[in-house]
């Protein structure tokens, strides 16, 4: 069976059916979105069962109350990651508190935790953008690579690789508000790059 295209009108349709209580609809939000909500669980909680459990709880949750989704402000992948990240990152804060003997070091606990669950938040974000994007930030933010190294394995050119680098770290900053984006290895992309044509700029992939 093919599997349904995510659209916001496939999101307000879904969210219907799920009101009405058709059982089909809810399978295909979970086979649509349960990698996503698990790995992010996992992720955070590095705890296979705990993210097998937390991603139950956040499909019953789904079921329960589809009115909570509001396709103005977003869509449904949006709406379960952030559900699902926040109560994971509440998890793991009430995990690291049992742990923690008397007097033990709270400050640096929370900044664990916040590193924890800003790197998944992250990786979440990453994970929706565009593949072209992914590719681009996965070989030069995270292997440190040049942007030639990064042209010549992507096979397109410099100028494009600079190009992706850029509008995939303002897409994380948009996202990430929050948070800083650091710049990557190679140094910052402050100033004016000419615009890619043709097959270089290539962000039309999915």
């Amino acid at each position: 069976m093919a599997t349904p295209e995510r659209t916001p009108r496939w999101d307000e349709q879904l969210q219907r059916r799920l009101a009405r209580g058709e059982e089909t609809a809810l399978g295909e939000l979970y086979d649509q979105l349960a990698p996503m909500v698990h790995g992010l669980a996992g992720r955070i909680l590095a705890d296979q069962a705990a993210a097998a459990q937390l991603t139950r709880e956040i499909f019953a949750h789904a079921w329960e109350h589809p009115e909570d989704f509001d396709p103005a402000r977003g869509t449904l992948r949006s709406w379960l990651g952030t559900l699902t990240h926040r109560r994971a990152v509440e998890r793991l804060r009430a995990r690291r508190a049992a742990e923690r003997p008397p007097g033990g070091d709270l400050l640096g606990a929370e900044a664990e935790i916040r590193a924890v669950a800003t790197a998944a938040r992250m990786q979440y974000v990453v994970d929706s953008l565009p593949r072209s994007l992914r590719e681009t930030i996965a070989v030069t933010y995270y292997d440190g690579r040049t942007y030639r190294e990064t042209a010549r394995l992507l096979g397109i050119s410099e100028q494009a690789a600079k190009q992706r680098m850029r509008l995939g770290l303002a897409l994380l900053a948009t996202e990430l508000a929050d948070e800083p984006v650091q710049q990557p290895v190679n140094g910052p992309l402050d100033g004016p790059l000419d615009e890619p044509t043709g097959d270089d700029a290539g962000d039309g992939e999915t």
